[in-house]
């Protein structure tokens, strides 16, 4: 019987323990409250159905949310201005691809050398917000304020007001299917983008460095460590990754729309990273929390939609489910739930004395 407890504990203590269960819960209450929600169907070989849809439209969030989990990690802050990054982005690569057109059925460049132009504005972008928090230690939230507003302006001026759309398959399969393939593209990204921020991880020591920073950043200077280069170095990561999920966003919908492209997703990049049990204090962090953080929130959304829920409502809804998990989640009740059990175990054993 004690190792039975001593196996839950510790199943319990696991870091993705409570991420998972979240995730688990929103599934279970989906599968309730829609109707053929689990169901999947195939048309010409493509397959349909809410948990493809889930999966497919969270890949831009995950991209964010790996992003946003390294910056909160080093910074103990978050980059707000991710939503508007990929709008730049978008506005630098499809106007590049229309050749400075409105609408084009033909491409006047490669997609990749548009794809590595988005990348290095958005590149730029992360190394402005870096440079405000890593160097002149302003406060990351106030510091990526000045992106969050300018950035759709911004991307307004490079696409002259207009929305540019590419209307061209081999532009669009990167938001969609690539022919018959059953996984979506976007997916596909999402997971090299995970796997290969994984493996630098932990095949080099730039996990343990930031997470060095995060934890205590005068002391990690003191044992050789550049803590502001190495913050700096997360908001630039952030910003190529936002750079990313504005191209796959743009490819999704085939234009570059500044005002409606990553519109909210940073406020659901940081509810992703809170749900995937980081302290948004900096320190330690779970990559994978987060993934699955990103997955929660996106199910959250889709059940919503699919009971109804119009959008001007869906925040509301969205808010309240989150505030229950993150309080679920919160050291304080944790604590306070196992000061609890303690007192109750310590009671048992002096009831049955008295008995």
């Amino acid at each position: 019987m004690s190792n039975q407890k001593s196996g839950l504990k510790k199943i319990t203590s696991m870091r993705l323990f409570m991420p998972i269960v979240c995730l688990l819960v929103i599934i279970i209450v989906a599968t309730i409250t829609i109707p053929g929600f689990l169901t999947i169907s195939f048309q010409n070989g493509v397959p349909y159905g809410y948990p493809v849809d889930v999966i497919n439209r969270a890949s831009e969030l995950v991209i964010l949310a790996v992003g946003m989990t390294l910056v909160t990690a080093a910074s103990g802050g978050q980059d707000i201005s991710v939503g508007a990054v990929m709008a730049v982005a978008a506005a630098v690569c499809c106007q590049i691809l229309s050749g400075g057109e409105v609408s084009v059925n033909s491409l006047a460049a490669p997609i990749i050398l548009a794809f590595l132009a988005a990348l290095a504005a958005s590149a730029l972008c992360g190394a402005f917000n870096g440079f405000l928090v890593a160097k002149l230690n302003i406060q990351p939230m106030v510091a990526t304020l000045i992106l969050y507003t300018a950035g759709r302006g911004i991307a307004q001026l490079i696409t002259n007001g207009q929305i540019t759309y590419i209307r061209v398959d081999s532009y669009q399969i990167f938001g969609s299917y690539i022919g018959k393939f059953p996984i979506p593209t976007p997916v596909i990204i999402a997971v090299v983008v995970v796997i290969i921020t994984y493996l630098i991880l932990k095949k080099t020591a730039l996990g343990l460095y930031i997470e060095s920073v995060g934890i205590n950043g005068t002391a990690s200077r003191l044992v050789g460590l550049n803590s502001t280069m190495i913050k700096f170095l997360t908001y630039v990561i952030c910003g190529i990754l936002a750079g990313i999920a504005g191209f796959v966003a743009s490819s999704r919908i085939y234009s570059a729309d500044a005002n409606n492209i990553g519109l909210n997703l940073e406020m659901d990049a940081i509810l992703a990273v809170a749900l995937g049990g980081n302290v948004l204090g900096g320190g330690k962090f779970s990559l994978m929390g987060s993934v699955i953080g990103a997955y929660t929130i996106q199910a959250l959304t889709t059940v919503l939609y699919g009971m109804n829920v119009s959008s001007d409502q869906l925040p509301v809804y969205k808010a309240i489910v989150v505030v229950i998990i993150v309080v679920l989640q919160s050291p304080v009740f944790q604590k306070a739930l196992a000061s609890r059990k303690a007192k109750s175990q310590a009671a048992k054993p002096a009831a049955e004395g008295g008995n």
